[in-house]
C-alpha cells in the first residue's frame, strides 16, 4: 500500500472574526511547533511523519480578506490537494474557513458525516450581520447539504437562537456535563474533522480569542479521534490566537493535533 500523503495548507485570515484579530497568523506558529527541533514526528500510536505518512508543508494561500475570493482560493487549494490523491489538513485562521473547505471535499466525495471539536456551535444564521462569520459557517454548511451528519463535541454556549438551528438542522450535539469519549458516536465515512481550539478547556489551550472555561480535556480529544474508524478525507485546526498563547502552549497543542489527526488518518486507511 502506498504511504498516504498530507497536504498541510495555511490560510492565514482572520476577517471573519468577531471579537479579537489575530488567528490570521496562526498557521506561522503552528509550523514553527511542528518542524521544532523540542519534538520529534512521532504519533503517540508510533507512526511518524516521513515513515508512515508524508505531510507536505505546502505553505499558505495568498488570501487578502476578500471573503468571496479568499474562498473560491480556498476551494482550489483543496480541490487540487485531493486531485494529487492527498489528504488536506487546513491551518486557520478563524473559523469561516470550514465552509469553503467543506464545499471542496464534498463536490469530489458527496456529502460528509463531520466529526467538530468546539466550544461554541458556529450555527448562526448570520453573527453581526455577517453570514460569513467564524460563528456561522456549520450554518451555511448544513443548508448547503453538504453534510449529511453533523456531531459536535464540547459545546458550552449553546443559546436559544443556536439550540433552534441545531434543532433546524438536527445537529447531534454531546453534552459537556459528565463527558465521557464513549458518548461520541462513531462516525461513517467520508469523515471531515474540524477542531476548534477553544473545544479544549483553556488551562491547556489558553491561546484562543473565546476561551469557555469547563472545555474537554486533550486526552479526551484524542480518544474521540482514535476511536474514529471511517475513512478521513480531511480535517481544519482553527481559532489558535498566538497574541493570547503563554510560552506557545497553545501552537504546541495545534501542532500535535495535526500530527494524531493524521495519524489517525493514515491508520484508517489501511
Amino acid at each position: 500500500m502506498l504511504t498516504p500523503t498530507f497536504h498541510l495548507i495555511g490560510l492565514p485570515t482572520d476577517c471573519n472574526s468577531s471579537f479579537a484579530r489575530g488567528p490570521a497568523a496562526a498557521p506561522g506558529v503552528i509550523r514553527a511547533a511542528l518542524w521544532s527541533d523540542r519534538g520529534n514526528l512521532a504519533a503517540e500510536d508510533g507512526q511518524e511523519i516521513g515513515l508512515d505518512f508524508q505531510l507536505e508543508d505546502l505553505g499558505d494561500l495568498p488570501l487578502t480578506e476578500a471573503t468571496p475570493a479568499d474562498d473560491a482560493l480556498i476551494r482550489a487549494a483543496v480541490t487540487d490537494s485531493l486531485k494529487a490523491g492527498a489528504i488536506p489538513l487546513l491551518l486557520g485562521g478563524d473559523h469561516a474557513v470550514s465552509f469553503p473547505i467543506v464545499e471542496a471535499i464534498a463536490a469530489q466525495h458527496g456529502p460528509l458525516s463531520i466529526l467538530h471539536f468546539d466550544a461554541h456551535p458556529d450555527i448562526y444564521d448570520d453573527f453581526e450581520g455577517n453570514p460569513r462569520s467564524h460563528a456561522s459557517p456549520f450554518a451555511r454548511i448544513l443548508e448547503a447539504g453538504l453534510c449529511r451528519r453533523l456531531v459536535q463535541v464540547g459545546i458550552r454556549t449553546l443559546n436559544r437562537h443556536c439550540r433552534e438551528q441545531a434543532a433546524r438542522f438536527g445537529v447531534e450535539i454531546v453534552p459537556i456535563a459528565d463527558f465521557a469519549p464513549d458518548k461520541v458516536p462513531v462516525l461513517e465515512g467520508p469523515l471531515y474533522v474540524s477542531l476548534d481550539l477553544d473545544g479544549i478547556d483553556p488551562s491547556e489551550a489558553p491561546g484562543v480569542s473565546h476561551p469557555e472555561p469547563g472545555g474537554l480535556r486533550v486526552r479526551e480529544v484524542l480518544a474521540v479521534l482514535r476511536a474514529q474508524t471511517a475513512r478521513i478525507v480531511g480535517a481544519d485546526v482553527v481559532e489558535l490566537n498566538p497574541r493570547f498563547d503563554t510560552n506557545d502552549r497553545t501552537a504546541i497543542l495545534a501542532a500535535k493535533l495535526v500530527r494524531e489527526l493524521a495519524a489517525t488518518a493514515a491508520r484508517n486507511l489501511r
